[in-house]
């Protein structure tokens, strides 16, 4: 099976739920937008809403390489709550992990996150970020593909 989600460009949903160290459990809701340039150069673009909250949003863009017929691939990435961040991905059979980094922070706080295939249209996503080597927040969701 090959993947959609990240190999093609397309628009994709979130939904599902945050929580934090500490926290209550929150709805979270999404969108990401993926495009390919030329040269294998990937441009991915998030954005995270907490309905009914006073969370500020989360916003993320990303650039990418991906070698044609590779399996692992790097990312800089423009975080809104934790800035400059650099990351790495590995695309399996049936998922794709992927794990990052903040640079330059004195926290130590890095992420990762695995989307699992479902189908064509679907992913689950499972994600945490941490500050050394405590969890502070993690996400469960379901990602789809719209307009397919």
């Amino acid at each position: 099976m090959a993947h959609t989600f990240l190999m093609e460009g397309g628009r994709w949903t979130l939904q599902g739920n945050w929580l934090e160290r500490d926290g209550v459990l929150v709805t979270v809701k999404g969108k990401t937008l993926v495009a390919w340039g030329r040269d294998d150069w990937f441009t991915m673009v998030t954005k995270f809403e907490f309905p009914g909250t006073e969370r500020e949003e989360i916003s993320m863009q990303y650039r990418g390489r991906l070698d044609a017929g590779e399996r692992q691939y790097t990312f800089v990435l423009q975080h809104s709550l934790l800035g400059r961040v650099e990351g790495e991905g590995w695309i399996a059979p049936d998922s794709i992990v992927q794990r990052y980094w903040v640079l330059g922070d004195r926290q130590r706080r890095s992420g990762f996150e695995t989307l699992r295939r479902l189908d064509d249209d679907t992913y689950h996503l499972s994600s945490g970020i941490m500050a050394g080597h405590y969890l502070t927040s993690a996400m469960e969701a379901v990602l789809e593909r719209q307009g397919s």
